[in-house]
């Protein structure tokens, strides 16, 4: 199947670069394909745990296109994106190919990347990636870890306070999850206690987030992709926002964080001044990784680890790829910008490839599929 384009990925990054797409004029499952390994709209949302509402959802932004109004607070943010993303798909016809599990992405005949997946081959002459992070939860390796004989879990398998109920919860990590978390297991129902270990003391922001307070942010991620290294993400560089409900939790005690531990015990963990800490379940809110594993085929990375780009989303070493919630676009707001910016560099492209074969006299090569 021969498309000028595939996105990969239909969270917000997937979606906000189909908008563009479609709304650059090209069709989709004729120009352009979208597919989503996940069994239904919402992105990574639909996956987050019930209890978290969408009141209490940080970082949810409106679809280009397309605002989120209305929604009750009080209903769970998983469902709420998930109504919401299925609207956008159906209102804009998008045409969201799913449960679709892409497994390589390779170099094909006549200058087109091959998408294999379990659901057959696309040959596609540009590539948008918006696979996000939900698929590579991070947990870090501490000596002793697999001696501990309670519970261990990363924030992507918590379900609800309620199964920790009168347990001593350790939370490991230093962003918004870890501290919504913290808040969460105090409410009735939840532990009976919770300890808060981060590698750096927490970075506060009070007052609102500004457009330049924002820019500054993703110019110190972009920095790094530039020069080949894994992003840092949006937020780790912005700080913890600090709301009433975090400033309640702090006057309780809540919100104290000491250093990170040395090693994991049997009941618990230690430091090296022989302070330990007996407790139940080591909750890992550590993070994610970007799931870029089926694009290993076309050697991306760079010696530091990364994807370099240039300019938002263009793979530096690749001009047909495009990688859109990685790096600088790794945030609700940044997705909606670099899907247009990916979209307009993708058509450049194109455009480009047809001056250079009608030049030269050839007609377009016959792509291989499946």
């Amino acid at each position: 199947m021969d498309v000028d384009v595939a996105v990969i990925g239909a969270g917000q990054a997937g979606l906000s670069g189909a908008y563009f797409l479609r709304r650059a004029g090209m069709r989709p499952d004729e120009d352009f394909v979208v597919l989503d390994h996940s069994p239904g709209p919402g992105g990574a949302w639909q996956f987050r745990w019930p209890t978290l509402t969408y009141g209490r959802a940080h970082g949810v932004h409106a679809l280009p296109g397309m605002e989120l109004e209305g929604a009750d607070p009080d209903r769970p943010s998983a469902e709420v994106v998930g109504e919401y993303f299925d609207h956008y798909e159906r209102a804009f016809d998008l045409r969201v190919h799913r449960p679709v599990n892409v497994s390589a992405v390779r170099e094909g005949p006549g200058g087109r990347l091959l998408v294999e997946s379990d659901a057959g081959t696309w040959a596609a002459r540009a590539l948008i990636n918006a696979t996000g992070t939900w698929d590579r939860p991070f947990v870090p390796r501490y000596p002793g870890q697999e001696t501990f004989r309670g519970r261990q879990l990363h924030t992507a398998g918590y379900r609800g306070r309620e199964e920790f109920a009168g347990k001593h919860v350790l939370v490991v990590g230093g962003g918004t999850s870890a501290v919504q978390l913290l808040m969460e297991l105090h409410e009735p129902g939840g532990a009976a206690a919770t300890t808060w270990v981060t590698r750096r003391p927490p970075v506060y922001r009070s007052g609102p987030f500004s457009e330049e307070w924002g820019r500054s942010a993703v110019a110190l991620v972009e920095e790094r992709v530039k020069q080949g290294l894994p992003p840092q993400s949006v937020v780790s560089v912005t700080g913890l926002p600090m709301t009433e409900a975090m400033q309640r939790a702090g006057e309780r005690g809540i919100l104290e964080r000491l250093p990170m531990f040395d090693r994991v015990t049997a009941d618990g963990v230690t430091w090296a001044d022989g302070r330990h800490v007996a407790v139940d379940v080591i909750l890992w809110a550590t993070g994610f990784r970007a799931a870029l594993d089926h694009l290993a085929p076309l050697r991306l990375r760079e010696p530091g680890g990364g994807i370099r780009l240039q300019g938002l989303t263009q793979v530096a070493s690749d001009p047909r790829i495009h990688l859109i919630g990685y790096g600088p676009s790794a945030s609700t707001i940044g997705a909606n910008r670099a899907g247009r910016s990916a979209v307009r560099e993708i058509r450049a492209h194109l455009r480009a490839q047809d001056r250079a074969r009608e030049d030269a006299g050839a007609p377009e090569p016959v792509a291989a599929t499946a």
